[in-house]
């Protein structure tokens, strides 16, 4: 999973998140239906940073992050991210490097793409 980590998410939204996460039933169950949680099936996640979620394109064509924590403030988040989801799972979380120039494969089970957002909580 990505993680976008904003100047003014806080503790609470991080908590909300991983219960949010640990809980959503993706995964499809015998019938072919998304019925089945992390925990149902078993699964394992990675957490990898990805600050460029946050981009704003209304102005332009070059990308803003403006709204994007700094590193300062994001690499703490982070890291009580990977703990809290941790815990919710029960098992190790795996991570990427935070602020690494990494590259990142993605194979998508599906055509499913789920962006959650703690402000929106809907």
């Amino acid at each position: 999973m990505l993680l976008g980590i904003e100047t003014d998410d806080t503790d609470e939204d991080l908590v909300w998140l991983c219960s949010k996460i640990a809980k959503i039933r993706i995964f499809s169950d015998a019938d072919g239906l998304m019925n089945l949680s992390l925990g149902d099936v078993q699964g394992d996640i990675i957490v990898v940073s990805q600050f460029t979620l946050h981009a704003a394109t209304k102005k332009g064509n070059r990308p803003s992050y403006i709204k994007a924590a700094r590193p300062e403030l994001a690499m703490p988040l982070y890291n009580k991210f990977v703990d809290e989801l941790g815990k919710q799972i029960g098992k190790k979380v795996f991570t990427g490097e935070f602020g690494a120039d990494m590259k990142v494969r993605l194979l998508n089970d599906g055509p499913v793409t789920i962006f959650i957002d703690s402000k929106n909580k809907e």
